[in-house]
């Protein structure tokens, strides 16, 4: 997803928080479009990782990440408020707590992938190790087998 689709996204999940907290009663029944909201501005943040990766000035990447950064931060904290001003401060602490849970448990299993992929490429390349051994190994014994042979023919 190219990252323009994907700030759009970002885009209309605000726009449709900020329209439904002004009908709502409770902060609860946001849950659904916040949900929606923290899910397409993980897509769109990953969205511009992969852009910066093709290429392009630094400059324009760095003002468009850091503009869209200061604009989903000023986005949470209005979230925040209105979780505050609903009397919710007690559910907005419990969803932090939870979010830092929930990355340091992506954290670790991000750490426990990378030593798996760490591991498999050491154990391929031990396997390739022990084939050129073998190969090798192989190599001599046909060419002393070979040699004696032609030994045994030449004293005939």
């Amino acid at each position: 997803m190219d990252p323009i689709t994907a700030m759009a996204a970002v885009n209309k999940a605000v726009s449709l928080i900020k329209q439904a907290s002004s009908t709502v009663d409770n902060v609860a029944s946001l849950g659904p479009l916040i949900g929606k909201y923290f899910d397409a501005k993980h897509t769109a943040v990953k969205a511009v990782k992969e852009n910066k990766k093709s290429g392009g000035s630094n400059m324009a990447k760095a003002i468009e990440i850091e503009l869209a950064l200061k604009a989903q931060r000023d986005f949470e904290e209005q979230l925040k408020g209105l979780f505050f001003s609903s009397n919710n401060m007690d559910v907005w602490n419990s969803i932090m707590e939870r979010v830092q849970q929930m990355n340091a448990e992506d954290s670790a299993e991000a750490a426990r992938e990378k030593d798996r992929a760490k591991n498999a490429k050491r154990r391929q390349q031990e396997i390739n190790e022990v084939l050129l051994a073998i190969g090798i190994i192989l190599m001599v014994l046909i060419f002393g087998i070979w040699g004696l042979v032609e030994l045994v023919n030449m004293n005939r």
